[in-house]
């Protein structure tokens, strides 16, 4: 009797003790996915708290800044895109091909913006769009003269589709070829697969384009072939 009497008392001791510790690892873990409200005030700007349950991991702390860059840079190249559809429909210039070509272009630089900060913020990041980040894969936010012709027009998107490409090159290799610590191959697997080979067609695209305009236009009076060419890029 007295044996099962201690054997009664062990378990009780026992199971006090299991519930310690339940309740210490459910504290720990509620300490540290807890932050103070002035915490999650500045976290909610600056995206960092002093939270350790959040989403980064891997390199995003040091890629993050680059790819902050290249969505300022699309959206500005996305307003670009869309001064320069607007320009050829006018009444004065009613190159509907032109226009039609540019405002695809804008379209899909504004939706790589989009989809940029889902990714940013998938990975635990709160994109800052007053925060400038300079670095060597930076593309250039200075804008030209926009009212310029259809040959030239091509030529200027030629050029801002190669920034774009190399600038998404750029936060490539930085996630690839960084040390141990700052390489991220997920971030380095969706610009491949969502950025890399894209922005190689465009530029194969336009690149076609300015060479065949320039050819077509070596006429005393080019009027017809810029005609046609836009009639040409309307069914594209």
């Amino acid at each position: 009797m007295k044996f099962f009497v201690a054997l009664a008392l062990f378990a009780c001791l026992g199971s006090l003790a299991l519930a310690k510790d339940d309740e210490y690892c459910q504290n720990t873990v509620i300490t540290a996915c807890s932050t103070s409200a002035f915490s999650a005030l500045t976290g909610f700007f600056t995206g960092k708290t002093n939270s350790i349950c959040n989403a980064r991991f891997a390199g995003i702390d040091h890629i993050e800044p680059e790819i902050q860059s290249y969505i300022n840079a699309n959206l500005a190249k996305s307003y670009d895109y869309l001064l320069l559809a607007t320009h050829f429909n006018s009444y004065q210039k009613n190159r509907p091909g032109f226009q039609k070509l540019y405002q695809g272009l804008s379209d899909r630089s504004f939706e790589d913006s989009i989809a940029l900060i889902k990714q940013v913020t998938r990975r635990g990041g709160i994109v800052d769009f007053n925060t400038r980040h300079e670095s060597s894969g930076s593309v250039s936010t200075k804008r030209g003269t926009l009212e310029v012709d259809e040959l030239h027009s091509l030529a200027l998107a030629l050029d801002t589709e190669k920034q774009l490409a190399t600038g998404a090159t750029h936060v490539h290799s930085r996630a690839t070829h960084a040390t141990d610590a700052e390489r991220d191959p997920e971030l380095a697997h969706y610009f491949e697969e969502n950025f890399l080979g894209k922005q190689a067609e465009s530029v194969r695209k336009l690149s076609g384009y300015a060479n065949d305009l320039a050819k077509l236009m070596k006429v005393p009076d080019p009027s017809l072939s810029v005609y046609l060419f836009d009639e040409y890029l309307q069914k594209q």
